[in-house]
């Protein structure tokens, strides 16, 4: 197991308890990886330090706000990619089947496009393979890299680590669309209810559309995508 991405995971994970008391050695893991620069491992540190020692109803409370609340800060990467057309049901489907077939079963109510969940999958594999999808979804991880940067969120080093073990540089004109996206107010909580109660979503493939490789929908970019909400069980 890749012990790094296993890290990743658990960091991008909704906060409990338990995590907080991991927290000590998910840090420790990170720091010893010398896949990481320096630079990167330091940066890693003040997020560590928070998750291990903030209050966790405040750490919780931050969390909803920026990953649940933001519809362009989803953890659910096919949002970004197909927002609400018919091909995320697809998707789905494929990424479901490429879990079952490497025997892999997520022990969560988690969407499977949650990032959370792919990159506890991708630590089961080898690391030439998990660089490959982290390096085709890059453009997602460097857009959400950049719009937590801006929110001043410790959160982005979690990013900047990805993109690192990726190693590849994001298409810029991929992350430039996803940043020309409008960035939502987290506070306006009437307008987002009103998005959630406008969304649907579509998990049944397309009958009328094949299933393309999860590399290729995490790479192609469709229209701008509109928000679901989480579905995790708290």
């Amino acid at each position: 197991m890749d012990r790094s991405l296993k890290a990743l995971s658990l960091i991008l994970s909704y906060p409990t308890r338990a995590l907080q008391q991991a927290m000590p050695e998910i840090g420790g893991v990170l720091a010893s990886d010398t896949r990481l620069t320096a630079a990167t491992r330091r940066a890693l540190r003040p997020l560590v330090d928070e998750l291990g020692g903030r209050d966790i109803y405040e750490l919780e409370e931050t969390y909803v706000a920026l990953f649940d609340r933001s519809r362009t800060l989803s953890l659910n990467l096919f949002e970004h990619v197909h927002g609400e057309s018919r091909d995320r049901g697809g998707a789905m489907v494929s990424l479901v089947e490429m879990y079952r077939e490497a025997g892999f079963e997520p022990a969560t109510s988690e969407l499977p496009d949650h990032l959370p969940v792919l990159l506890e999958f991708l630590a089961t594999r080898p690391f030439t393979e998990a660089q490959d999808i982290l390096a085709d979804a890059a453009h997602i991880l460097a857009a959400l890299n950049a719009r937590l940067v801006r929110r001043e969120s410790p959160y982005d080093a979690a990013f900047a680590a990805l993109l690192q073990l990726a190693g590849a540089k994001a298409d810029r004109a991929a992350v430039a669309e996803l940043l020309d996206q409008p960035d939502d107010d987290p506070n306006d909580l009437e307008a987002l209810d009103a998005v959630w109660e406008e969304s649907e979503v579509r998990f049944g493939p397309d009958p009328n559309a094949g299933c393309p490789q999860v590399r290729d929908m995490l790479a192609r970019m469709d229209q701008p995508a509109n928000p679901t909400p989480r579905h995790a069980a708290e």
